[in-house]
């Protein structure tokens, strides 16, 4: 059972967001704010752009418009997958420009309590987690499920000027 969220949020996260649509990348969840996701769609194969790096996996021609297609699981260093029928390509409506990213699979939109979002962990040396908003908890204390919240914008934005100069290159 999932509960409303209260207005009071963990003081670490000030603005975290309360409804994220969760996502799965091997045997991990993620959480994204549910109101950056404009659609979700089954996967198509994108088309490929020459020399792009290996997260980009191409481009998507969606109602008039290119998108850049991002395979989320090369981006967070995790192996590769193979792309079945659960595989979706989930459309974000990003503060310049739409961009798709591709996940083994979607699973629900849920509300989190604050909570229910812990803050995340200090990590030493060359982890990066400026990305992670939290950690979400799900279902009872002897049966919780973990998630990882993203900060998608963030994790996407020294990406996004990789796939602007690609778009370039196009044009």
């Amino acid at each position: 059972m999932h509960t409303p969220a209260a207005s009071a949020r963990p003081d670490s996260s000030p603005s975290l967001p309360n409804e994220y649509l969760l996502f799965r990348l091997g045997s991990v969840e993620y959480g994204i704010d549910i109101l950056k996701v404009q659609e979700i769609r089954g996967y198509e194969q994108p088309t490929r752009i020459a020399n792009a790096p290996d997260y980009l996996k191409g481009v998507l021609h969606l109602r008039g418009v290119i998108v850049p297609v991002m395979d989320l699981r090369v981006k967070l260093a995790q192996e590769q997958a193979n792309f079945d029928s659960l595989t979706v390509t989930v459309i974000l409506n990003l503060e310049k420009s739409p961009v798709g990213v591709v996940v083994d699979s979607v699973s629900d939109v849920i509300v989190l309590a604050p909570e229910q979002i812990r803050p995340t962990p200090h990590f030493d040396g060359d982890i990066n987690a400026d990305h992670i908003l939290g950690l979400g908890t799900l279902g009872e204390s002897d049966e919780e499920r973990m998630l990882i919240l993203l900060d998608i914008e963030k994790m996407l934005a020294p990406t996004r000027a990789t796939v602007h100069e690609a778009e370039e290159a196009l044009a």
